[in-house]
């Protein structure tokens, strides 16, 4: 199994004897297409047919069920009783993910990661106190009043830094709703959290998460975990064809990340400019999408020899 594309990239994920592990995973759950709903969501559809080809038990959910009061139950109608489960989907909020896995839970499906775990590999606040030394120094508010945001811009002192909330940034509105040039000038900060409230709208998770900036030289890395092990790494998605040419070192985030205790996350990383690699991110592996350059049957490769117990 490749786990870098040829670039002069090499890894320390583990390497697995994939032939003397036997099948782990019990069943692959995946969003329905809207418009076929018998049928996976075409995004998904070939890390589903990948499964079925290694003997996996695939079945599909209603994503948007998730999001309505009371939409759990028709959410997972087309879920067999049966055993474990994971997900491979679109992000889910912490609050609907809870509903996805209680609603499973009464058809006797659990899934193996909790409620609780998913909300600390989702939202920073969960994972940041365990990852602080390797990843920019954060403050965060609970909701997005001003009050709120002046104490948390404060926290963190002067200079620059990145903003987001617990669960996503709007990069791609860099200088009018991510970038904050300097935290002592509090009218022009505010005036990117106010665009980044208004850009959010509904999507908006916890509260502003204000991120010390930092000067990033690379590209980034994917890093995928089960148990505290990686077991698979590549480019991030937004830039699959793109990887560092900088040997990946993760001996000093491993025990951190087992430290987490979380069946199934991803870590992103990138090259600060002073050589050293720090997490950009932490998220669900369930719900984090995979480059195009790592194939479905790798993806299914991982989940299935990885323990997730």
């Amino acid at each position: 199994m490749q786990f870098f594309p040829a670039s002069g990239l090499s890894g320390k994920c583990l390497e697995i004897n994939w032939a003397n592990r036997q099948d782990a995973l019990m069943m692959l759950l995946v969003p329905a297409d809207v418009l076929r709903p018998r049928r996976p969501d075409e995004h998904f559809a070939a890390e589903a047919e990948a499964a079925r080809a290694a003997g996996i038990d695939v079945a599909v959910i209603d994503h948007d069920a998730l999001s309505k009061p009371d939409g759990g139950e028709h959410a997972v109608s087309r879920v067999p009783a049966g055993d474990d489960a994971i997900y491979r989907g679109w992000m889910l909020r912490s609050e609907h993910y809870a509903t996805f896995a209680a609603a499973l839970a009464r058809r006797g499906v659990i899934l193996r990661t909790n409620a609780e775990q998913y909300r600390r590999a989702h939202e920073l606040p969960g994972w940041y106190s365990s990852l602080e030394t390797l990843t920019p120094r954060s403050a965060w508010t609970v909701g997005d009043d001003r009050d709120a945001f002046d104490r948390a811009r404060e926290e963190l002192g002067s200079g620059s830094a990145v903003l987001r909330d617990y669960t996503k940034s709007m990069k791609h509105y860099w200088h009018e709703a991510a970038f904050i040039p300097e935290l002592d000038d509090p009218d022009a900060a505010w005036a990117v959290a106010s665009r980044f409230r208004q850009l959010r709208e509904d999507d908006m998770t916890g509260g502003f998460v204000l991120r010390r900036f930092e000067n990033f030289v690379s590209a980034e890395v994917r890093t995928w975990w089960i148990d505290g092990t990686c077991l698979l790494a590549g480019p991030h998605p937004d830039t699959p064809d793109d990887l560092p040419t900088t040997e990946l070192d993760l001996s000093p985030l491993q025990p951190m990340i087992a430290e987490l205790n979380l069946p199934f996350v991803t870590a992103d990383l990138a090259l600060r400019a002073d050589g050293r690699w720090r997490v950009i991110e932490l998220g669900d592996g369930q719900v984090s999408d995979r480059p195009t350059t790592i194939t479905p049957h790798a993806m299914i490769t991982m989940l299935n020899a990885g323990s997730l117990q």
